[in-house]
């Protein structure tokens, strides 16, 4: 699914000796989704895949230039067609997540959680009613959520402004709210309930914390361990994309439970 367009956009690159390079763009996909979903490091990719050295060349190149951006937006676009559903969604559910960082990312991208005591990063996205990301952003855990839900209207609004509603939890103070009014998007914050006892999934706003647990199944994303915020916000569009390629081609991974 995503060959025709790897191979456009290597076509684009032709060096002066007229070479397109070298690499099947198929393995070095391969590579990146492999140590996404296991969390290895580049120097422990299995050998038959491309070496540590072209398959960080392409995911370098891919997250500056934004091919990895605009293939992700490919496929969310087949994935809600697929579904049903228009190209451009209307409504989006907001929220963040702190998560503690590896001890070699540095200390200068990097914060402490003031809520939930939590030293390292803070990733917070904006989902469709499908669970498909529209944007995310990637900030040192001190980051409050008022300053990450404002740019996270900002993203939405340029990569889909048919979005007109956001649903956000009680975090997000009024300045999301005005921004949000700014840009066209009504921002509606959806409590929890506290008189059912024990965990009440929150309508609405589940669907992005749903998604949280669906990116945690990517060993990379588990912890940060990515030096530039910028590539952990790559690593979870190559987590994202390879959901959305198993639910456009029907594939599932064999389990080992039986009966």
């Amino acid at each position: 699914m995503l060959g025709p367009f790897l191979e456009a956009w290597r076509s684009t690159r032709v060096s002066v000796a007229g070479r397109t390079g070298e690499h099947d763009l198929r393995e070095v996909v391969n590579a990146i989704l492999y140590q996404t979903r296991t969390g290895c490091q580049w120097a422990y990719l299995p050998h038959d895949l491309p070496q540590k050295s072209a398959t960080y060349y392409y995911f370098a190149l891919w997250r500056d230039d934004g091919t990895d951006q605009v293939i992700h937006d490919l496929l969310r676009c087949q994935t809600r067609e697929r579904a049903g559903r228009r190209e451009d969604p209307t409504a989006v559910a907001v929220d963040t997540q702190s998560i503690r960082a590896a001890n070699h990312v540095p200390a200068a991208t990097t914060g402490k959680d003031a809520g939930k005591k939590v030293p390292g990063r803070k990733r917070g996205l904006a989902v469709d009613a499908l669970g498909l990301i529209i944007a995310v952003v990637v900030t040192a855990a001190s980051v409050t959520d008022n300053a990450i839900g404002i740019k996270l209207l900002d993203k939405v609004a340029e990569h889909s402004p048919t979005v007109t509603v956001a649903w956000v939890d009680a975090g997000f103070k009024q300045d999301v709210g005005v921004h949000g009014a700014v840009l066209g998007i009504d921002v509606q914050v959806v409590k929890r309930t506290d008189t059912q006892p024990g965990f009440v999934p929150v309508k609405k706003r589940w669907i992005v914390e749903q998604v949280y647990g669906t990116l945690m199944l990517h060993r990379r994303l588990a912890r940060e361990y990515e030096s530039r915020p910028e590539s952990s916000v790559s690593r979870t569009l190559w987590a994202s994309m390879a959901t959305m390629v198993r639910r456009l081609t029907g594939t599932t991974t064999p389990t080992w439970r039986h009966g």
